[in-house]
């Protein structure tokens, strides 16, 4: 049996790594979604045939609870909520990585300096994880309005992170102790619950205070310490799987978070000590008038160009004009106009946000272009219209010193002939950030909704029809 069971989970692990690796593009991204999910039930039935499993009653109703949920919530939730979605799924896997912790901790089952260092560090990780993604969940579903940070921020992390770090070195110390059978330092509930308290604690604090063009990075973040956290519950378990999953998740969570953190070219303790809110203003004074235009000039700007690179953001995720959009699109190639789609890699409110909603809408993957691709074309498009983005095409990135944003890569946008850009209202986006590029003289302003807005142009157009 024991060879069985470990001859399984080796399968397991290859299944998890080609399924991640299918995941790379979205060509074969569905069948990697298919082999991980092999892989995971696969994994569920070894752990009913692990020796020394109890409480199967227990286990099958709660896996048919969540299991209950998940499929629920999968028919149900929009593609626009995706990002909330995938945050609070990130906490649940935390959290499950902090209970098990817990639950050793409690059964006294935890022994060793290893053990149980490796124990309190997933512990400790998984509750950041738990109570930042629920806070970023509570951001993103609109339930959490502004940005919310403490008159000495920093000063208040640190402090929280000395006092959970000295509960964890006390933890450490009493499993030791509990090794080598001497007396002194002894696991107390107080201590154990205080600690927990704290880490879930340090999680809302750290993640209160960050919104705007930070949000992806930071579920990014969430993401790899949930997978580090289970990783290491794994191993207090000697759970292959567990340990496989997790390290899997970790590594690829990490590597994504840096990869983004260098899109914006902000590394990430700056992201997490110092991030850009709704209070951020700074910045040169920009001159200029803001102009408006109507969706008939924006018809007839796309209709009579050769070619038009959209850029969709956020805007157009809450609106769920993906599908309107794509309609235009094609109108657009049908009467002989170039179309491409530029995307920015932290575009949105989560990695990868609106590359799954062109997909959803049918946009063929090969008329989709990442920044490094596609920025090139602008100073040679006719028109480039702007659905919904702010901070991914704001040229201040690159000129304004004193900008919140100086230095991150951008779109080039305002190197397009003409330039329209989408949005609801005159004000500045999400980050707070004043825009150059809506001051523009190539730039023409469309107010309105992206659903109203593109469903008016896409009338337009309908109209010039030869």
């Amino acid at each position: 049996m024991t060879a069985l069971i470990q001859t399984s989970y080796f399968v397991v692990a290859v299944l998890f790594i080609l399924g991640l690796k299918a995941m790379a593009s979205p060509v074969t991204a569905k069948r990697g979604i298919v082999w991980a999910g092999i892989g995971m039930v696969l994994a569920t039935a070894i752990t009913f045939a692990t020796p020394g499993m109890q409480n199967f009653v227990l286990m099958i109703v709660a896996i048919v609870l969540g299991g209950g949920v998940a499929w629920y919530l999968g028919r149900v939730v929009k593609m626009t909520d995706m990002p909330q979605m995938v945050a609070i799924y990130n906490g649940m896997g935390g959290g499950a990585a902090a209970a098990i912790a817990a639950l050793e901790f409690a059964r006294g089952h935890v022994h060793g300096v290893v053990v149980t260092t490796l124990a309190v560090l997933g512990a400790l990780i998984g509750s950041v994880a738990f109570s930042g993604s629920c806070i970023a969940f509570a951001k993103l579903q609109g339930i959490m309005k502004k940005a919310w940070r403490l008159p000495a921020q920093n000063a208040a992390n640190l402090v929280l992170a000395l006092v959970v770090l000295g509960l964890a070195i006390k933890l450490v110390m009493a499993g030791a102790a509990s090794e080598t059978g001497a007396t002194g330092v002894v696991l107390d509930t107080t201590s154990l619950l205080a600690f927990f308290l704290i880490s879930l604690l340090l999680g809302v604090v750290l993640t209160a205070p960050i919104g705007g063009a930070d949000m992806p990075v930071v579920i990014s973040l969430l993401n790899a310490f949930t997978g580090l956290a289970v990783g290491l519950e794994g191993y207090v378990l000697g759970n292959p799987a567990l340990i496989i999953a997790g390290i899997v998740v970790g590594a690829s969570g990490t590597l994504l978070t840096q990869l983004m953190s260098k899109s914006m070219n902000r590394p990430i303790t700056n992201i997490i000590f110092a991030p850009i809110t709704g209070e951020a203003q700074a910045g040169e004074t920009i001159t200029g008038t803001m102009k408006e235009a109507s969706a008939m000039d924006a018809a007839a700007m796309m209709r009579f160009a050769q070619k038009v690179i959209i850029v969709p953001g956020y805007g157009m995720a809450v609106a769920g004009a993906q599908h309107k959009v794509w309609e235009m699109a094609k109108q657009l190639q049908e009467a002989g106009v170039e179309v491409k789609f530029a995307i920015h890699p932290v575009a949105g409110r989560m990695p990868g946000h609106m590359n799954v909603l062109l997909a959803e809408a049918g946009v063929p993957y090969d008329m989709i272009f990442d920044l490094e691709e596609i920025n090139e074309e602008f100073s040679q498009t006719d028109v480039a219209l702007v659905i919904g983005a702010n901070d991914v095409v704001n040229p201040s990135a690159r000129t304004d010193k004193s900008s919140p944003i100086y230095g991150m890569p951008i779109l080039n946008v305002d190197h397009a002939q003409n330039v329209i850009v989408n949005k609801r209202g005159k004000g500045t986006g999400y980050s707070g950030i004043e825009n150059a590029l809506f001051y523009g003289e190539n730039t023409r302003l469309l107010y309105g909704s992206a659903q109203q807005a593109i469903a008016e142009i896409i009338a337009n157009i309908k109209t010039m029809q030869t």
